[in-house]
């Protein structure tokens, strides 16, 4: 058995000695990626009424900041009530001297937490679940192992979606051409990853155990939220056979916090399926009602 040789792609491509950037990649983001961080212009963020000042937009990592804000709503947790304004990434507002003051990182999403003083920025989606589930006391168990479970759950998804994301997703549905090494080695580990759920899922009702709890709230949006939503690769992924994942995904989806909190910050699809912003409760009732 010999090892067949694929060409390089392009057929001449050698990498240089000491890389350097293109002028454009081509592609969704090519045009705004730069291998530099700051602010590129100077754009004051907008401040709503309320503490919590989400600024974001309804991606996979979007999402799991406002389906919590919701749940913890739904609690009766009224100092939970946000303002969400949109941060479009493709036009790149997340490159703005005030969204950069918030998250020098320039992603999504970022949060201020104007309830201490001075006022508290928190970026990075994991930190924003973890700051808002100890400020509340709510959906981090406050047991040792309990706790320590979640926060297990809660790393695999931070260090595990960026092969789902900026590798399968990128080369899949975002790149100017399909490579077919790129896209099998990231379908070979995202396919790994649902297994670790799936198999995890068939012994237990939510990822850290018995209750439901901030590592769910970010894993669910990505597994397999987003290869059924931003990404459109469950099929290729035959995510159908992961039958205990789906189960737990479709008992978290039924809630109605989840359900508010997944549209929030998203700008396109099915009538009744976005909401630009959300600053107060009955914003909500501007949504259409899909039959």
């Amino acid at each position: 058995m010999t090892d067949s040789i694929v060409p390089n792609q392009p057929a001449d491509y050698v990498p240089a000695k000491v890389w350097s950037p293109k002028n454009n990649y081509g592609g969704t983001f090519g045009s705004i990626n730069r291998p530099v961080s700051g602010a590129r212009f100077e754009k004051e963020l907008p401040v709503g009424k309320h503490p919590l000042q989400l600024y974001s937009q309804g991606t996979p990592n979007g999402q799991k900041i406002t389906i919590m804000l919701e749940e913890l709503l739904a609690a009766g947790h009224s100092g939970a009530e946000y303002d969400a304004w949109l941060i479009d990434i493709f036009k790149g507002d997340q490159f703005g001297s005030g969204f950069v003051g918030i998250n020098p990182n320039g992603k999504i999403p970022a949060l201020v937490d104007r309830s201490t003083d001075p006022a508290t920025r928190v970026f990075e989606s994991g930190s924003i679940l973890v700051h808002l589930a100890e400020r509340f006391g709510a959906f981090l168990p406050a047991e040792g192992r309990a706790r320590t479970e979640t926060f297990n759950w809660l790393m695999w998804q931070m260090g595990s979606a960026p092969f789902v994301g900026g590798g399968l997703g990128h080369f899949y549905a975002y790149a100017p051409l399909k490579i077919e090494y790129a896209i099998d080695r990231y379908a070979m580990e995202t396919k790994r990853q649902l297994h670790v759920l799936d198999t995890h899922l068939a012994m237990h009702e939510f990822l850290a155990g018995d209750q439901y709890t901030i590592a769910d709230m970010a894993i669910w949006p990505w597994y397999p939220g987003s290869l059924y939503g931003v990404y459109n690769t469950h099929e290729f992924l035959a995510v159908e056979e992961y039958t205990h994942l789906l189960r737990w995904y479709k008992a978290i989806g039924a809630r109605p916090a989840v359900a508010r909190g997944w549209v929030v910050n998203r700008v396109s699809g099915e009538p009744g399926t976005f909401l630009r912003e959300r600053h107060d409760a009955k914003d909500f009732e501007s949504l259409l009602r899909v039959e």
